[in-house]
């Protein structure tokens, strides 16, 4: 099994070496399966594209319904599924594209952020005995009312792992722009450590608090079923190339995850209820809640709330008392063992903050304090500087 990530088949010319790559592994006697995002950036333009059109005339902006954003979007993946299957049968290989309910991905009825309940993959079996290359859709199912659904951002992991289980296969290999988990993003933080090693419980703590390398519901799938999980850098797909192996024996380390996009939610404690239940109504995730004396306090992500303002309105319209809630901070967060329990590792990392955090939850694999947008970046240098141990550059 191998997916390959939007910035790996970005264009034409990169869809090809995915193509070369594929032909490679399937030189070498493998059965592959190959799951698919968006070329590029074309889910932030197709949601562009649905903002505008949901403007009322003489009103301003308006919000898309979330079941025709699942239509659009979706069609992202179907686009890249497509080309590559053409690139295959370009380079003399017999291969076959499936959308992910022709894959047999069975999901919850949420749209924009569906789970997968079950997997029917008769159709990618019977072509796989035929000796064709599969290519399919990642970020999408069908839900039992026979409705299109999309699993959320970085959704397209959780196809590949789900697929690997149900094929019983030896491997997921998750191919990106970068060669696997690093000790925070070496995109920002320059010395970052390249992480060989992962175990579960570990990414998952990482993909809850905003990784990209690897969502969140794949993490959990790959635990409950025992799939090897290996993150590479796509072009370098030989038995020596550098990646991170996800297992359930790897050694201990630490990382940092930087997560914008948040909102902070406060209101008066007695509202909990209240405000928990109309956050789920409206479509709004909650994380983090403390209840602290006469108030709660919660982030709520928006990487699938394409609708904030939507929703927003229709909490406000729930009359909680004391209602605070509004975007614009973030979260960075310190992920390892113990580092939550440890009052020492907990009292290190609240001197190490450049500035005051707004809000500071802990766990036993992870501290997490909330900031706002433009305080992120100094907060997750500052964290890796103090609680990241032995810190060297990238090779």
């Amino acid at each position: 099994m191998q997916k390959y990530g939007g910035s790996s088949v970005a264009d034409l010319p990169k869809l090809g070496q995915v193509a070369e790559q594929i032909a490679a592994t399937k030189a070498a006697g493998h059965d592959v399966v190959v799951v698919v995002s968006a070329m590029g950036k074309t889910t932030e333009e197709l949601l562009a594209l649905a903002k505008r059109a949901a403007e009322k005339p003489d009103e301003g902006p308006g919000e898309p319904p979330r079941r025709e954003l699942d239509m659009l979007v979706s069609t992202g993946e179907r686009v890249s599924m497509s080309l590559l299957s053409i690139a295959m049968h370009a380079r003399g290989l017999d291969a076959i594209s499936f959308t992910g309910s022709q894959s047999g991905i069975i999901t919850t009825d949420k749209h924009f952020d569906a789970r997968i309940v079950e997997v029917r993959p008769h159709r990618i079996e019977e072509e796989l005995e035929k000796g064709k290359v599969v290519i399919v859709a990642g970020y999408q199912g069908m839900s039992r009312n026979r409705e299109i659904t999309t699993l959320g951002r970085g959704g397209s992991d959780t196809t590949a792992v789900a697929l690997a289980a149900a094929l019983d296969a030896t491997r997921c290999e998750i191919y990106s722009d970068v060669d696997g988990v690093y000790s925070a993003d070496p995109n920002t933080i320059l010395d970052a450590k390249h992480l060989p090693e992962v175990d579960y419980s570990m990414l998952a703590e990482m993909a809850e608090s905003g990784a990209k390398v690897l969502n969140a519901q794949a993490v959990q799938w790959a635990r409950e079923n025992k799939i090897e999980v290996r993150a590479r850098k796509t072009g370098d797909a030989s038995d020596t190339a550098r990646e991170t192996i996800v297992s359930s024996d790897a050694p201990k380390t630490r990382a940092i995850v930087r997560r914008p996009n948040l909102a902070l939610v406060r209101a008066r404690a007695a509202a909990t209820t209240m405000l928990l239940e109309a956050a789920d109504a409206a479509g709004l995730p909650m994380f983090d809640i403390a209840i602290a004396g006469t108030n709660v306090v919660a982030t709520a992500p928006l990487d699938n709330v394409p609708d904030f303002e939507r929703v927003k309105a229709d909490i406000n319209r729930a009359g909680i008392e004391g209602l605070v809630l509004g975007a614009g901070v973030g979260a960075v967060s310190v992920v390892g063992a113990d580092v939550g329990s440890d009052p020492g590792v907990v009292a290190k990392a609240l001197d190490a903050l450049p500035s005051t955090p707004m809000m500071v939850t802990s766990s036993p694999m992870r501290i997490t304090c909330v900031l706002h947008d433009m305080g992120l970046e100094d907060a997750e240098r500052a964290w890796h500087d103090a609680l990241v141990e032995d810190t060297k550059p990238v090779d």
